[in-house]
């Protein structure tokens, strides 16, 4: 069975479209909303392989197509993982790709467009991708505005889905499922993420996920008492400033 992913729209209706239609496809959202659960969701589902790169900014070309190396004493060619890719018209999914070094965002480009073709300028190859390969790629507008945007020439090559944290009732049913602690102890982690997402003067770069809230639950399942769960999973993992963990702090205790 496919991995477990509570839908929130028509989300992946439109990522069969457009799978269908040959289209690339980026997921935006905040971190840990649910948009790489979904990309497994709907590999498993459409029983097709699935390569993931989780892009920073040391990722360059050499590391997504591939490189010559030296192998029981004979160089030879070792595929990166698009190449890799393309050969076997898995999913491609690109992990935060506006962080990857702007050689490695350009040798997408050629994947992205109606040739579907990768260039391999070591070997001379070109790779047309079969008709089950799709390009998909992560991005998180929130945090990129403090650190890399990505360009419009890339961002136009894409069919966009906009992910945000579910609703508070989808929340909870989440959290239960994913971690087995009873719907109150479910709908109590949940408001905490909601007053801490609404504390807008914290400056927090990344708030609280849906994917503490499950951490915080399994902590709490394992035997943690809830308030200590919670700022191990929850507040710890935001900051390291004082007063901002304070803050988070006074909310946990109120909350739970």
């Amino acid at each position: 069975m496919p991995v477990p992913y509570l839908a929130q729209g028509q989300e992946i209706e439109i990522f069969r479209h457009a799978w269908k239609s040959r289209l690339p496809l980026m997921v935006k959202g905040p971190t840990g909303c649910g948009k790489t659960r979904f990309i497994q969701h709907m590999a498993e589902t459409l029983d097709r392989p699935m390569v993931t790169v989780a892009c920073n900014e040391d990722t360059s070309a050499t590391d997504l197509l591939g490189r010559h190396l030296l192998v029981d004493g004979d160089t030879r060619w070792v595929d990166g993982p698009v190449t890799r890719a393309v050969r076997t018209g898995a999913l491609l999914y690109l992990d935060e790709i506006a962080e990857a070094r702007a050689d490695a965002i350009v040798v997408i480009h050629s994947l992205s467009d109606h040739r579907r073709e990768l260039f391999l300028d070591r070997t001379g190859e070109t790779l047309k991708a079969p008709d089950d390969f799709m390009l998909i790629v992560s991005y998180n507008p929130g945090y990129q505005r403090s650190m890399r945007e990505m360009k419009p020439s890339t961002r136009q090559r894409f069919v966009s889905l906009a992910f945000d944290y579910p609703s508070e009732e989808s929340e909870v049913r989440i959290v239960t499922g994913e971690t087995g602690v009873d719907a109150k102890t479910a709908t109590r982690l949940v408001r905490v993420a909601r007053k801490v997402r609404a504390l807008h003067a914290l400056s927090l770069l990344e708030s609280a996920s849906t994917r503490l809230l499950v951490s915080a639950g399994k902590l709490i399942a394992a035997g943690v008492p809830p308030r200590q769960a919670c700022l191990a999973a929850i507040a710890e993992p935001l900051s390291d400033e004082p007063e901002t963990l304070a803050a988070l702090r006074q909310v946990i205790e109120l909350t739970i």
